[in-house]
């Protein structure tokens, strides 16, 4: 059986983005399978990533394209600009990430919370971009690399700590693009966890091994 691999960081092309690699956690996060049992925090790391990258995927997939880029107030982001600073993060983050600062002196983090890509077809490519930088930097490293040090704007991190900073930070911006999805889509929202008065039917599913409960 084999999972799905990006194709290097931020590059953009338009050659197939994926290509085929051995299985991990990561395969059965995204497809919904049952969980793969692992001690390594690199690969339940990347697993972890991928799942909240699908869960994103599968909100934005439920809302109509002009409904990216509304807002509840004068104070919220819309889904397109949370995507943008995801990916401006995701960015600086990434690139170099072992032996450069975390923050970029080429990062305008101010500038991310205006002006989004003005379509779904540019703002998808900007995910992508961000999320293979985030794949790229993490999938080589092995637990070994786990303490090593990196910086971010000059604080040190172990590889770890950095890991874990932003497995806090994005998925907390895309519970924030469920929950505007969520609110756009009113009626017509499908489920992406456990549907309501549906529990002992998914408890089944995890116990049989064909779910899991990620």
């Amino acid at each position: 059986m084999e999972r799905l691999r990006p194709n290097g960081c931020c590059q953009r092309s338009t050659a197939p983005i994926w290509e085929a690699w051995p299985v991990s956690a990561a395969f059965y996060y995204t497809l919904g399978m049952a969980l793969q049992f692992t001690t390594s925090y690199i690969e339940d790391a990347v697993a972890v990533f991928r799942y909240y990258k699908k869960l994103g995927e599968r909100a934005m997939e439920q809302v109509a394209d002009e409904q990216l880029f509304e807002t509840l107030d004068h104070e919220a982001n819309s889904i397109a600009v949370i995507v943008k600073h995801m990916v401006g993060n995701m960015r600086s983050r990434w690139v170099d990430f072992l032996t450069t600062d975390g923050e970029k002196p080429s990062r305008n983090r101010d500038g991310e919370f205006v002006d989004p890509p003005a379509t779904r077809k540019a703002l998808l490519a900007e995910w992508e971009d961000g999320w293979n930088c985030v794949f790229g930097a993490i999938e080589p490293l092995t637990d070994a690399d786990l303490t090593r040090k990196v910086t971010i704007r000059g604080e040190a991190h172990s590889v770890m700590q950095a890991i874990n900073r932003q497995l806090a930070h994005y998925p907390h911006h895309v519970g924030q693009i469920v929950l505007l999805a969520k609110h756009f889509a009113c009626d017509r929202w499908q489920s992406l966890s456990v549907p309501r008065n549906r529990s002992a039917e998914f408890n089944r599913k995890v116990a049989a091994g064909e779910a899991s409960q990620r």
